[in-house]
């Protein structure tokens, strides 16, 4: 067992970061791991926390002493399972579902590097997204990146090199990450969740090898029948009257997700600020602490959008596998099919266009992409991708 095992298909990183962990003189205070999402960016970050803090043997070597060189990740001690757990006092994990992370919170982060570790080797900051950060919050978190105190390291996580400041990863030492194998992804959710293999295969392949959306879409029938659904619209759209109506079912289904998913969580949050306040079930809330409760719905309501954000992202995403598809049947390529168990509905759009029309509705789908990150009202932008997708004559 290795703290490296849930890292899957990246060798190359795998190898640069255990090295790092065992090797003082490849270790660095500033990392910034970067590839596609789904390719395990915050896997890799948590394993290499928790092969820094690692304390246990390696190779039938006697258990590391503290003060030493890191054991590398052995996946069985008590620094390696509680920092892959997220329990570790040394370890901070910032993993934003708003917007953006807030000044705020930089400054947080900020304050808690500058502690000396409580009991493992460093004092391990994880930023998670730190593509959601805007310029004068990056900004704050120069200085401590570029000159951090002895026992910090700083592991930041984005889609590419581009999505941070120069300032920023000109500070970092890069490891970029790949899309893994389907059947890498697959073989993870046979051995770990104990998933039939013809089912992780398909939920790999369906997820393009993004771990986390193949677990879910393997454990998840309703998932499932989702994505069907979403993958459907493109065949029932044949005029501007379907696009229309397939945009707004698309922005709703976003919207009753993102409730569900929030609800629980936005109840408990205001239940415990009242209680913390000293406000009882049914009373008024003073005047004077208002501000407070208001703080807390913008915060919610920023999470809320976000994760509308990311479902709408997500149902443009498995559009684009569809259409890819598509364009892989019409130019008669040897490849195999993301979507291969709707063959039938891939054959079928591929004999009803041609690929410069395939093509054309794929630029349609990143263009909503980008105006739904640039903040264009969700259904301005839905409508105008799905009136573009609709039989040309």
């Amino acid at each position: 067992m290795s703290v490296w095992d849930d890292v899957v298909g990246q060798p190359d990183a795998v190898a640069t970061l255990r090295r790092a962990a065992t090797d003082p003189a490849a270790m660095t205070h500033a990392w910034l791991l970067t590839g596609p999402p789904g390719s395990g960016r915050s896997v890799a970050a948590r394993a290499f926390a928790a092969a820094l803090q690692c304390d246990g043997p390696q190779d039938g070597t006697p258990p590391v002493p503290r003060g030493s060189r890191s054991g590398g990740g052995c996946g069985e001690c008590q620094a390696c399972t509680t920092t892959l757990a997220g329990t570790h006092p040394d370890l901070t994990v910032v993993a934003t579902d708003k917007v953006v992370i807030t000044i705020d919170e930089v400054r947080d982060l900020i304050m808690t590097a500058a502690r000396t570790p409580s009991s493992g080797r460093y004092r391990v900051i994880v930023v998670e997204d730190a593509d959601r950060m805007a310029e004068r919050t990056t900004n704050v978190l120069l200085k401590a990146i570029e000159e951090p105190p002895p026992h910090t390291v700083w592991v930041l996580c984005a889609p590419s090199a581009q999505d941070v400041l120069p300032t920023i990863r000109s500070r970092c030492r890069g490891v970029v990450l790949r899309v893994p194998p389907a059947q890498d992804v697959a073989d993870l959710l046979v051995r770990r969740d104990g998933i039939d293999p013809a089912l992780a295969l398909t939920a790999a392949r369906a997820a393009q090898s993004h771990v986390g959306l193949a677990r879910r879409l393997a454990r998840d029938a309703d998932a499932r029948e989702r994505r069907d659904a979403v993958l459907e619209i493109a065949r029932r759209i044949r005029g501007v009257g379907d696009a229309v109506l397939a945009a707004g079912e698309l922005v709703d289904v976003a919207k009753a997700e993102a409730l569900a998913a929030t609800a629980e969580r936005d109840a408990v949050e205001k239940a415990e600020l009242m209680r913390a306040l000293g406000v009882q079930e049914g009373d008024t809330l003073p005047p004077r602490l208002r501000s407070q409760l208001k703080q807390l719905e913008d915060d919610q309501k920023r999470r809320a959008t976000r994760r509308q954000r990311d479902v709408l992202d997500r149902s443009m995403v498995d559009l684009l596998s569809l259409y890819r598809d598509v364009l892989v049947v019409q130019l008669g390529a040897t490849v195999d099919l993301v979507n291969a168990e709707h063959d039938g509905a891939v054959r079928a759009l591929a004999a009803d266009s041609t690929p410069e029309q395939t093509i054309r509705r794929m630029d349609a789908i990143g263009v909503a992409r980008e105006r739904l990150e640039g903040n264009v009202a969700p259904l301005l932008a839905l409508e105008a991708m799905a009136v573009a997708l609709r039989p040309q004559g």
